[in-house]
């Protein structure tokens, strides 16, 4: 992930401050960054001592270009992290060589400037009106002044607050421009028994240039930085407590505000008020703990979203399943991948699980329970175990859209089979249901798994639209001498139909390409994707052919003949054109409709 995530601090003497960042370095980037000099180095060694020489050189010179990281002198204990020295925690991953690099600020001058200016504003004008909170509608003018007051200090008069998303001073926000980058903020309080209100204020930002990729990774952002935060506020609270049951400072400061002279208050700031946070949560390794979880945020965050190179116009199947992706109510792309385990435990691992109903699972529960299973891996694994007649037909069924039907005991067996004959089809074309206790219409699915014991309907019996395969475990047969994992199995097909001798001029290619064993399982995959791309472009050719108007049947059988296709085809590409995407069907529909002359 492309981003600088960082801690930051509003100190009730310096203002908003920058405590904590990680960053990330390529291992092709210049990692040592000088400003003065110009110089690069391509080792963390050099980069962490160039960033210690640079900060001594802004606190001697106030030309340098890097002035603009703070002086020690201008910080206080809050506003610190790391000791002075400390060259910061740093975490290689070799697999992707990325080294992840923390400290207080980054070396940088220029991408100091902007997490200086994300803080600013994390910390003071990015803020929403809570307008169901009787306490703000009843000083609304104070508010408003107070608005206005913020708004020119960090000169940001144009910032649309009507925009913003987080519902008062806590809570994640998103702001920025092209110019200062894109930041995800999040603000919180920590106790602290000490302050001012009992509490410190703190944010989490994340800031990077890349909007839309920032924007997608909202949902991912609020739940693990809330978790961090959560995890924070847990730790002082427990310290909190513990000074309070100790000594109560808020029974204590009234009981001095009666005795003491009228410089009392001006005295005491000069006191250990300004406690740092790893004070507050008594924890000396707050910040390798930090730095484990920044890490952590920002592997996981890359990892969530990869980018596809299309090496030209996506094919029906890519737009299909763009088609398919679920889109939240805050207009987001809901992307569903394998979580990765947290830094607290990293060696959990978390699976994606497929819920079935009630009944489903139920009657399924005895075919689940037997994990030894036999699994068909591919379409010429099942063609070799079925027999090239029974697959010749099985596949007729398929091209030309009629339901599959298979029932058994052993669930991942047929599941397998699903698997394994859906590659015949466009992805738009298949709809499936891989299992259920009872029988799915045909208008819901294509490809059906039912239990052995369940009951089909009649009129599904004796239609020729359907096609049944009972897959009978070996106590229900007996032995044979098949050489197989599919040893004592055996297949029944039922159905009523009465297919041509010649079928669709695509199942002979791909009866060839399974006959021929000197082809790999792979240059088969890539034959199958070549056949159903050059057929869905006949699909597609037929469809603005149908949509332009009404043709004869003579004009019909041209086409066809320059599509190099017979009427043996012609079922199959008509239910092909179901699979057609909505955006090429709009496309399609709308040219017809401009190119078509005026009544």
């Amino acid at each position: 992930m492309n981003a600088i995530i960082a801690l930051c601090h509003f100190c009730e003497l310096h203002g908003p401050s920058v405590l904590f960042h990680t960053q990330a370095f390529h291992s092709r980037e210049p990692q040592g960054l000088d400003a003065e000099s110009g110089e690069e180095s391509g080792s963390l060694a050099s980069f962490l001592s160039s960033g210690r020489r640079s900060r001594s050189q802004s606190a001697a010179s106030s030309t340098s270009s890097v002035s603009n990281t703070p002086k020690k002198s201008e910080t206080c204990q809050a506003c610190r992290s790391v000791p002075s020295g400390h060259p910061g925690f740093v975490s290689k991953d070799p697999d992707t060589k990325i080294s992840y690099v923390s400290s207080q600020y980054p070396e940088h001058p220029q991408l100091f400037s902007i997490v200086r200016q994300a803080c600013v504003r994390s910390l003071s004008c990015e803020i929403v009106r809570r307008r169901t909170d009787p306490a703000v509608l009843s000083d609304d003018v104070a508010e408003k002044r107070l608005r206005h007051l913020l708004l020119e200090k960090c000169g940001t008069q144009g910032v649309p607050f009507h925009n913003r998303v987080c519902p008062g001073r806590e809570g994640p926000i998103f702001f920025g421009d092209d110019h200062w980058g894109h930041v995800f903020s999040h603000t919180f309080f920590i106790k602290d028994s000490q302050a001012r209100g009992f509490q410190r204020w703190y944010s989490i930002i994340v800031v990077m240039m890349d909007k839309i990729y920032l924007i997608n990774s909202w949902p991912f952002l609020v739940k693990h930085i809330g978790e961090i935060i959560s995890k924070l506020q847990d730790k002082a609270i427990k310290v909190y407590d513990q000074e309070q049951n100790q000594c109560p400072e808020r029974a204590r400061r009234m009981n001095e505000s009666f005795m003491a002279p009228g410089d009392f208050f001006r005295r005491q700031r000069g006191g250990d008020h300004f406690r740092p946070l790893v004070t507050l949560t008594k924890d000396d390794g707050l910040f390798k703990w930090l730095h484990q979880w920044f890490v952590w945020v920002l592997k996981a965050g890359g990892n969530r979203m990869t980018e596809k190179l299309l090496e030209g116009p996506p094919t029906e199947d890519v737009l299909i399943d763009m088609e398919k992706q679920e889109e939240t109510e805050e207009g987001f792309i809901k992307i569903n991948t394998k979580p990765m385990p947290s830094p607290d435990q990293p060696t959990a691992t978390e699976e994606l699980q497929q819920t079935s109903p009630p009944e489903a699972e139920e009657a399924g529960a005895e075919g689940d329970a037997d994990s030894t299973a036999p699994v068909f891996t591919s379409l010429r694994h099942f063609r070799q175990i079925i027999g090239s007649q029974g697959f010749h037909s099985i596949a007729h069924h398929i091209l030309i859209g009629n339901q599959i039907i298979i029932r058994g005991e052993k669930r991942p067996t047929m599941e397998s089979i699903i698997n394994v004959l859906k590659s015949l089809l466009p992805m738009g074309c298949c709809r499936i249901v891989p299992y259920s206790a009872t029988y799915e219409d045909s208008w819901k699915c294509n490809f059906l798994g039912l239990p052995l014991v369940a009951q089909i309907p009649a009129h599904v019996m004796s239609s020729e639209y359907y096609v049944i395969i009972d897959v009978l475990s070996p106590a229900k047969v007996q032995q044979t001498l098949e050489p197989d994992v599919f040893f004592q199995y055996s297949f029944l097909m039922t159905t009523k139909a009465q297919l041509p001798e010649k079928g669709p001029a695509i199942l002979q290619k791909i009866e060839l390409a399974l006959e021929n064993e000197n082809l790999s399982s792979a240059v088969v995959d890539a034959c199958l994707v070549s056949l159903k791309e050059e057929w869905m472009n006949k699909v597609k050719v037929l469809f603005k052919f149908s949509r332009a108007g009404s043709r004869s049947r003579e004009d019909t059988l041209k086409l066809l003949q320059v599509l190099e296709a017979t009427e043996e085809d012609t079922q199959m590409l008509k239910f092909w054109m179901t699979g057609l995407s909505n955006q090429h069907r709009t496309h399609m529909l709308s040219s017809a409709i401009s190119t078509s002359p005026p009544m």
